[in-house]
């Protein structure tokens, strides 16, 4: 069984469920490549995971330095309490909005 389900549910919506750890992000990062690649607008459900550490946070990072090399854009919804936390502690939290060109880039964490 996968540790994680990315869901494409269209328009460029995408729903994130189980794990974004450091076991996943490495194949999350590769499944996701193909996926978003054809999307101007990135719409992740992050309320789905349900375990995750710095490296679900790198992986974030990584997706935005991505949207921005390619002129896209991503938003991240349901961002796990733990990530923002980590992003806090890290001071890289301000990096999570470069992604992001709409309004309002966390919405209400999840439990996870």
């Amino acid at each position: 069984m996968a540790d994680f389900e990315l869901q494409d549910l269209g328009e460029g919506c995408f729903a994130l469920q189980g794990e974004m750890t450091f076991q996943t992000a490495g194949n999350l990062l590769r499944v996701s490549e193909g996926l978003f690649d054809e999307h101007t607008r990135i719409e992740m459900d992050l309320s789905g995971v349900t375990k995750t550490d710095s490296a679900g946070l790198a992986l974030m990072l990584e997706w935005i330095t991505w949207a921005n090399h390619t002129v896209k854009e991503i938003r991240f919804t349901g961002t796990p309490e733990r990530i923002i936390a980590i992003a806090k502690t890290t001071e890289v939290d301000s990096l999570l909005k470069r992604g992001e060109r709409w309004s309002g880039f966390i919405e209400a964490p999840s439990a996870g």
